[in-house]
């Protein structure tokens, strides 16, 4: 980040808000240890998270459970440093200097827990490596 004293703000964007962004945050939260403001939305979010994805996700000690889906809002974006969009497409706004990246991740709807746990893993991963280059 250009001023060392502000804390960056990274959007994890998928259409339902329900698994994929939802993990993602879930990552973040806990793996910056308040190092970064996190925030997550969708296109289109359902009522409630994947029930799936809130158990991988308590596997690792990490609990999504009580998160609230959300719709996604210009603001949002105009707010993020970071845009990572997981299957929006083209609904995702577009700001010049933000960084936007898309993961392509298989969505874990309607699958059972051990593809959500491969998911979860991929999630995982991307959100560390994301973490040691924003902070």
């Amino acid at each position: 980040m250009s001023d060392e004293n502000k804390q960056p703000t990274v959007l994890f964007v998928c259409v339902h808000n329900a698994g994929r962004s939802q993990m993602a945050a879930g990552f973040m939260t806990s793996l910056s240890g308040g190092k970064v403001r996190v925030l997550s939305a969708g296109s289109a979010p359902k009522e409630t998270i994947n029930p799936i994805a809130i158990e991988a996700m308590a596997e690792l000690g990490i609990d999504i459970a009580h998160e609230v889906p959300k719709i996604l809002t210009t603001e949002s974006v105009q707010e993020s440093d970071v845009v990572i969009t997981m299957g929006c497409g083209d609904t995702c706004p577009f700001f010049p200097g933000k960084r936007y990246e898309d993961w392509v991740l298989e969505d874990p709807a309607g699958q059972g827990i051990e593809p959500v746990r491969i998911i979860r893993d991929e999630i995982k991963r991307r959100v560390t490596e994301l973490l040691a280059e924003i902070i």
